[in-house]
């Protein structure tokens, strides 16, 4: 069974963000016991695996998806990683806001997929 090139994007960003999440604010949990240079190192070294897996999603997705609507895709998957992340990982409260963003993006999502008007 052979995925379709959309869920293979998916796939790829959702596991691309886990990567990029950790790179981006991963060391934020231990700033005090790891030095900048060392954060930084070990951030590009993690954030390797992640345009190992971001490039082909972006090329896969390209076959069936517009620009923006990758772009959106990627926000929305980064928000979906991020607010776990924030709650599980860095202890961080839920918060409302969280919910506002991900309805913003919603309304993204709607306009980057709905079908273009056509002139009367």
């Amino acid at each position: 069974m052979t995925l379709s090139p959309v869920v293979q994007c998916v796939g790829l960003l959702v596991l691309s963000n886990v990567f990029m999440t950790f790179a981006w604010y991963g060391h934020l949990k231990h700033k005090g016991s790891l030095g900048l240079v060392a954060a930084i190192a070990v951030s590009w070294g993690i954030a390797f695996f992640e345009y190992c897996l971001q490039v082909p999603a972006n090329r896969i997705g390209s076959s069936q998806l517009s620009l923006a609507q990758l772009k959106i895709v990627q926000e929305v998957i980064t928000l979906a990683v991020f607010v776990p992340f924030a709650v599980l990982w860095m202890k961080q409260p839920l918060r409302l806001d969280f919910v506002w963003a991900g309805l913003c993006l919603l309304g993204a999502v709607y306009f980057v997929f709905r079908e273009p008007l056509r002139a009367a």
